[in-house]
Order: structure tokens, then C-alpha cells, then sequence
């Protein structure tokens, strides 16, 4: 069992990291909408839509399953906190 103190500095790193992804996971997400608006293709089936739309995607989505499991992780340590509404 952890000590309390190194405990709740891990929750607090998980929490700032967490909160730092979801952020970068916003600046994707208006990256991604300026693209489809310059390109003026918002389906990523299309033949015209952008590469680098597609590219901003891709890293949206491994960030967004990053982050699931980071909450995961901080459930763990406290499972008496639902850190998904917290945060």
C-alpha cells in the first residue's frame, strides 16, 4: 500500500495530466474543424478532405483512449471519486 502523501501527490499528477490532454484534445478538435472549413470538406470519407485533418484525427482519438485510461488509473487510487464528472 502507497503512503498517503505519495497517494495523493499521484492523484494530483493523474488529475494535471488528464486536464492538460483534455485541452490539447480542444485544440485538436478546432485544428480539425478550421481544416474542414478551409477545405470545405467535413467528410473524412471524402476523396477531397484533408490529409492533415485526418492526421489530427488519428491523434485526437489515441488521446481520447489515453485519457480513458488515465481515469481508469485514477480510479484505482480512489475508487470513492467518480474523476470523470470531477474533472
Amino acid at each position: 500500500m502507497q503512503p498517503l502523501f505519495q497517494s495523493k501527490t499521484s492523484t494530483m499528477q493523474l488529475q494535471a495530466l488528464i486536464a492538460d490532454l483534455r485541452w490539447k484534445v480542444q485544440l485538436l478538435v478546432s485544428d480539425i474543424q478550421d481544416e474542414e472549413q478551409r477545405a470545405r470538406v467535413s467528410d473524412p470519407a471524402a476523396l477531397g478532405y484533408p490529409m492533415l485533418a485526418l492526421t489530427l484525427r488519428a491523434r485526437r482519438d489515441n488521446l481520447l483512449v489515453t485519457i480513458a485510461a488515465l481515469e481508469e488509473r485514477l480510479k484505482a487510487l480512489d475508487p470513492a471519486t467518480d474523476w470523470t464528472r470531477a474533472a
